[in-house]
């Protein structure tokens, strides 16, 4: 497998959970990050317990992100459905949070 750090990920479009909790059918990467740098990250599953917490260092940090000018953004395999309703769930129940990135 070749690294891809620091490379241009591929465009690609699909549903997504935006940060404000809107559900968009047509989320688009290109347009998204309209050329500024990202961190583009994927993760196996919503409802599992192997990743929750990295998913929410992330929105602890995503201010300083976003004063850096980098957007996050996080991709599973799961449906919007789903994703949003593990943002829906409190962290204590298992949950992330209302995470304020895509």
């Amino acid at each position: 497998m070749s690294v891809l750090v620091g490379r241009p990920a591929p465009d690609f479009t699909a549903a997504a959970v935006l940060g404000n909790g809107e559900i968009v059918d047509s989320y688009n990467l290109k347009d998204a990050i309209k050329g500024k740098k990202a961190v583009l990250f994927f993760y196996p599953l919503d409802f599992t317990f192997v990743c929750p917490s990295e998913l929410i260092a992330f929105d602890k940090r995503y201010e300083e992100f976003k004063q850096r000018g980098v957007e996050v953004i996080g991709v599973s395999i799961d449906s919007q459905f789903s994703h949003n309703a593990w943002r829906n769930t409190p962290v204590n129940q298992g949950g992330i949070g209302p995470v304020k990135y895509t």
